[in-house]
Order: C-alpha cells, then structure tokens, then sequence
C-alpha cells in the first residue's frame, strides 16, 4: 500500500520524543517535509537533527508554546516559509497533572484548558488557511484512552481531552467538503516517559516497584506488552495520508486491544 506522503508537509507538535517523535519517524520515513516543535529549544533541534539522520528526510525543529497563540502562528509561519505549506498536522501537548477532584483549584483547570483544550483549537485554526490553499489536508489528534475509559488519577486529562474529540467529530463534519479529514489517534500503553512516570506513580501510591506496576498492566493487554513509539507512529502516519483518504471523524485506538468499550 502506497501512503504517498512524498513531498507532504506534515507538522507535529510536542516532538521532541514520545508519541510525537513516533509520528515524526514514520511520516519522515515516508519522504514527508517534517516540521517538528516543543517548548525545549535544544531538545527539539537534537531531534530533528536526529530524525534527519535517521530518515534522510528534510526536517526542521522548532520551538514553541503550545499555550501561546502568537508562539503557534510563528511555528506555522516558520514552516510555510521553510516548506511552503502544510498538508498534514498532528495536535499533541504535554499531559495536565495527575490528581483526583479535591486536588485542584480554578487555577489548574484553567491551566489545563490552556494546555490541552484551547491548544487544540488555536493549532488547528492556524493551519486551516494553508490547506485551503492546498484544497485538502489531514489533521490528527493524539488524545487518551480516558476519552472512552476515564482514568481515576487523570482527572483534568479526562475531562480535556473529552472536549478535543467532540472538537474533532465536529470539525470533520464542518470541513469534510473542503477534503479536509480530522481524525483521533488513542493511545494505549505505550512505553514512553509518559506512561513511565505514571508507573511511578502508581508504584509509589501502591508501595511497589514501576516494573510490577507495567508487569501488572501487560497481564490486562490482550497483546500482553506495552506498545512501542513506532507502532503508534505507523497508525498516525496512516491517517495523516491519502490511504486513509474516505476516514474522516473517527477514533482509533492503538492500544494491543486493551478498551473493552464496543464503539
């Protein structure tokens, strides 16, 4: 199967590593153009440099700040004026923190709003423009297996991350006549820092070891592993492609069959 992603702008926020990096990879070893970006200015730039070398691809890091509107645009601005448009963009950011209702004051959920919710809107706002320009383009957001399955330590996750797929249904009903797809990327558990520092977490809460703590997880994956950055990049750079050219509005989980949930 072709993916046909040669030549393709692709933008993929918070990069540096993680689910992100993954994504970056896959669309890369496609001959996509990658534009890469995340608040650490020498992490993102040791990144793309690294996935320039690995891929042989044209890849170029930028810095940004996903709370930030106008640190958004000049990501956009950075890239159309190094890659002269955008195709595809994958919405990703940093997780709000662990904690359960009682934990958290206005402050916090205003910050994860900001964070999660709002950064959503505003990177796929600044993109719209340049795929108009194209007349078709692919957006995709990595959201959380909380959206089905709400994770009791990952309150403020939950419930953002809720707002960023009804966010994507709605916009893929909006701009699906103008070929613009929209589509959600879950993850399961995937073994990044992420996931590894809630195994932390979890160890300590429980008075265990992380390795017990991911053991324990692997024995209710039906697969029976965590899943890798490159697995879960392979699925992104399907949807981002013209594969995946009649999806539009859906959710896909890469999660080793972990969701019960039936829909």
């Amino acid at each position: 199967m072709e993916l046909n992603l040669s030549g393709k702008v692709i933008m993929v926020a918070a990069a540096s590593k993680g689910l992100g990096y993954g994504i970056a990879k896959a669309v890369a070893q496609e001959g996509a153009k990658v534009s890469i970006a995340s608040r650490d200015p020498s992490a993102i730039v040791q990144s793309a440099d690294n996935l320039a070398d690995e891929t042989g691809a044209e890849v170029m890091g930028c810095s940004f700040d996903a709370t930030d509107s106008a640190s958004i645009l000049q990501w956009r601005d950075q890239t159309v004026a190094r890659f002269g448009g955008v195709d595809g963009l994958v919405v990703n950011a940093g997780g709000p923190p662990t904690g359960n209702f009682d934990s958290f004051d206005d402050a916090d959920w205003q910050a994860a709003f900001e964070l999660t919710l709002l950064s959503s809107v505003r990177m796929i706002k600044s993109v719209l423009p340049e795929m108009r320009k194209r007349g078709q383009g692919s957006i995709v957001t990595i959201t959380s297996s909380s959206i089905k399955e709400p994770i009791d330590v990952l309150l403020l996750s939950n419930v953002m991350r809720s707002g960023v797929v009804s966010l994507a249904k709605s916009l893929s009903q909006q701009l699906a006549p103008e070929s613009i797809r929209v589509n959600n990327l879950v993850p399961g558990r995937i073994d990044t820092d992420r996931v590894r520092s809630l195994d932390e977490i979890a160890a300590t809460k429980q008075g265990t070891t992380a390795e017990t703590i991911k053991q324990r997880g692997e024995q209710l994956i039906p697969i029976g592993r965590y899943g890798h950055a490159d697995e879960f990049g392979k699925a992104g750079a399907f949807l981002l492609s013209d594969a995946a050219s009649y999806i539009t509005g859906v959710t896909l989980a890469v999660d080793g069959g972990s969701m019960r949930s039936v829909w």
